[in-house]
């Protein structure tokens, strides 16, 4: 998988001593929020505070503002009418979209389907994108199946699950653009793949799955440590069969992602969540599949197809499909259902999501930081998002001016 040398790569700006200056706002830093204009030379925050003299660069007016680092969503099957599963080279057609929910970095989700699917993804991913492209960061593929429960497939296809083994996995990496990779830990050989893709640096996620609670604290002792979509495909809390919900909320070290669209949970289990993971353990994540940003309709969700209509996404059998959610939705959602501050909800999207992926140059705003930012208003609605200090969204209403 070689990688394009032409045009400039997603998150590493070429341009010489590029300068953006986003003044005027309330940023939120690690040690509180403080107003302030953010520097960002290079993609990469050099000044919190009064800007020095800067011979040209580019000023977003964020006055009253708040500003936060980008949001990362580690779930995201598609968007706009396009589904990754489908048509892995949609995934830069999504994400240069996605900055207007404030969305500067993402894991393209990739569900069961063949494994020639899979290498297309990694490809597209590798090639690097288009010249001129500026969007959300993709850091790899959330591989979501195919080694999944045949009691929990959800919206899967279950003709297309596989058991696990080390032939499946092969080169499945960080350095070979996989990420993360969801799997049902109960499976046979399930367990010997979480130890060698967690030596490999992949994050592995539990969820679609019918663990038991002793087989998922198994799993997590081998290195498993995220948990997919919370609730959503695995059995029920009980309170004398736990299972894998029982074992997600109640082990310390295990973070897990929600989604926050009002469909696939009951605020009352939002609640369970945010009170036994807030705020560092609790990822928000989309769920985003091809319906989002299109209203209601017929989709595709990899093989799958999809009606979307006032009960949410679901597949022919009624089943939940992804969701229609946008992030900054999600966000001001979570706010709403919980009741969290703005600053824990950002840790929720933006600082959370980058510990998840072991990433200590996202999810901040401090010197050295990417310069990865979102602006909102006082409603939590997107003015302005940058990508490595280049203006990715700016609402009509924002001012930019050369300095």
């Amino acid at each position: 998988m070689r990688k394009r040398t032409h045009g400039p790569t997603a998150g590493n700006p070429t341009d010489h001593k590029h300068v953006t200056i986003a003044a005027g706002g309330r940023v939120v830093t690690p040690g509180g929020i403080i107003r302030a204009d953010l520097t960002i030379e290079d993609g990469k925050i050099t000044e919190i505070g009064e800007p020095r003299s800067h011979h040209s660069g580019t000023v977003v007016d964020v006055a009253d503002l708040l500003v936060a680092p980008g949001f990362i969503d580690l779930q995201v099957n598609g968007g706009f009418g396009h589904d990754f599963t489908r048509a892995p080279e949609t995934i830069w057609e999504v994400g240069a979209r996605l900055p207007a929910s404030g969305v500067t970095a993402f894991l393209p989700t990739i569900i069961t389907s063949p494994l020639a699917t899979i290498v297309r993804g990694r490809e597209v991913v590798a090639n690097g994108p288009p010249p001129g492209y500026l969007g959300a960061v993709p850091l790899g593929l959330h591989l979501e199946g195919p080694m999944i429960s045949p009691q929990k497939p959800g919206a899967h296809d279950p003709a297309g699950l596989q058991a696990p083994g080390s032939e499946l996995v092969d080169g499945w990496s960080p350095d070979g653009h996989v990420r993360m990779v969801t799997l049902a830990p109960e499976l046979r050989g399930a367990n010997a793949l979480i130890e060698i893709l967690s030596e490999r640096g992949v994050v592995v996620s539990l969820g679609h799955s019918d663990a038991s609670y002793d087989q998922a604290i198994e799993a997590i002792s081998r290195g498993a440590g995220f948990g997919t979509h919370l609730y959503n495909a695995m059995p029920p809390f009980h309170h004398r069969t736990p299972g894998l919900v029982g074992a997600l909320l109640s082990d310390p070290n295990m973070t897990v992602g929600i989604i926050v669209d009002g469909v696939h949970l009951h605020p009352g289990a939002v609640q369970m969540a945010w009170q036994a993971k807030k705020p560092d353990r609790l990822v928000l994540v989309s769920d985003a599949m091809a319906a989002m940003g299109m209203g209601y309709g017929t989709f595709d969700l990899g093989a799958v197809e999809v009606v979307v209509d006032e009960t949410g996404p679901r597949n022919l059998a009624g089943d939940l499909a992804g969701s229609t959610l946008s992030y900054d939705q999600a966000f001001r959602n979570l706010i709403a259902t919980i009741g969290c501050s703005v600053v824990e909800a950002i840790a929720v999207s933006s600082t959370n999501p980058a510990g998840v992926l072991r990433d200590p140059g996202r999810g901040k705003l401090e010197v050295g930081a990417r310069g990865d930012v979102v602006a909102m208003d006082s409603d939590c609605n997107v003015k302005a998002t940058l990508v490595a200090g280049r203006i990715a969204f700016a609402a009509a209403d924002v001012a930019v001016k050369p300095i």
